[in-house]
């Protein structure tokens, strides 16, 4: 199976859908399976299977994540992409991450964005692109804010984070407003 891939200057970003991981979890070895998703332990790939089995998606609700590849040594060090994706409604959520702190505010995130939304608004034809961040997170935000989000509003315990109930900020990026940069 083919994978997309996109690059940045420093990063290889793989592209990974549901048909993806029906032919990684089908196919590959279980020490293959480790290497491709960049996880360290059989631990973190049961946890990764049971995400799997219990349905990575719905009807009418996708995800669609790249890795993000370290170009110089290929290292898988973080993700970006979108989840709770509504096909008929043109919208998804976008999330991110790193995995390890070495790799944090270098700029990569940043780099890493630029792909992901165009490639949000011209492949995947999305109208709005959403983001719900920690009141906290002032890294998030201000990497929210280089791409001209807007500022919504605040969702009262929204989600959970180390079993309490917290705050999220949300944050969109429309089309027109994309082009219009």
């Amino acid at each position: 199976m083919e994978v997309e891939e996109l690059a940045t200057c420093r990063l290889k970003l793989r592209k990974l859908t549901p048909e993806v991981f029906d032919y990684i979890y089908r196919d590959f070895s279980e020490k293959k399976q480790l290497a491709f998703l960049g996880l360290k332990s059989t631990v973190e790939l049961k946890v990764e299977k049971n995400k799997y089995e219990k349905g990575l998606w719905t009807h009418n609700k996708r995800f669609l994540y790249f890795q993000l590849l370290d170009q110089k040594c290929m290292k898988i060090i973080g993700w970006c992409g979108y989840h709770t994706w509504y096909l008929d409604h043109e919208r998804a959520e976008i999330g991110y991450g790193l995995f390890d702190d070495k790799y944090k505010r270098k700029g990569l995130m940043s780099e890493a964005m630029y792909p992901i939304i165009e490639y949000g608004f011209k492949q995947m034809r999305l109208n709005r692109i959403e983001a719900f961040i920690g009141p906290k997170n002032e890294a998030s935000i201000k990497l929210i804010n280089k791409f001209n989000f807007v500022k919504e509003g605040q969702l009262r315990e929204h989600y959970r984070e180390n079993d309490r109930a917290e705050d999220s900020i949300v944050y969109s990026l429309l089309r027109k407003e994309y082009e219009n940069c």
